[in-house]
């Protein structure tokens, strides 16, 4: 039986022993802020293996998401998310009116929303060199990017 990497999204950072806990009912490696866990799971398909884990690890952890680590042949990500009640039907309707699989219609929400964030950044970075632009030539510009670039990350920047 195939294995998947599965990643596990918290809803909060865990606890030293709540860590502890949940490794002993599942294998876990953690981030360095426990926000992320990384688990490898055996199952015939990645769907098959997200649910099997939040089967086992929903009681122990406060899951948000669980995402397979690696793309399959098509490219996507599988996106495990368990909705409260009131969620999954009001879902459940709106697809059913778009003539969609609930899964199909969160999937296409999903995508427009990414589509319309790259855009939105798009638009962001296109204002933001256009005020640097007014003040400096584009040689000098692409220069500045260039040497930012290539120095070595400090950390997070303000």
């Amino acid at each position: 039986m195939p294995h998947h990497a599965l990643e596990i999204m918290l809803t909060r950072p865990l606890t030293t022993d709540e860590l502890h806990h949940a490794a002993r009912a599942w294998p876990l490696a953690a981030n360095h802020d426990t926000t992320r866990l990384m688990a490898l799971t055996s199952a015939k398909t990645p769907d098959r293996a997200a649910h099997r884990l939040r089967r086992r690890l929903s009681t122990q952890l406060p899951i948000d998401v669980i995402t397979s680590h690696y793309p399959d042949a098509h490219g996507k990500i599988l996106l495990n998310v368990a909705f409260p009640p009131a969620i999954r039907t009001a879902l459940k309707a709106a697809a059913r009116s778009a003539g969609q699989t609930p899964e199909r219609f969160v999937e296409l929400a999903l995508h427009r929303a990414l589509a319309e964030h790259a855009d939105q950044e798009t638009e962001r970075l296109d204002r933001e060199l256009r005020r640097l632009l007014a003040h400096t030539t584009p040689a000098h510009l692409l220069s500045a990017v260039g040497h930012t670039l290539t120095r070595r990350p400090e950390g997070p920047t303000p």
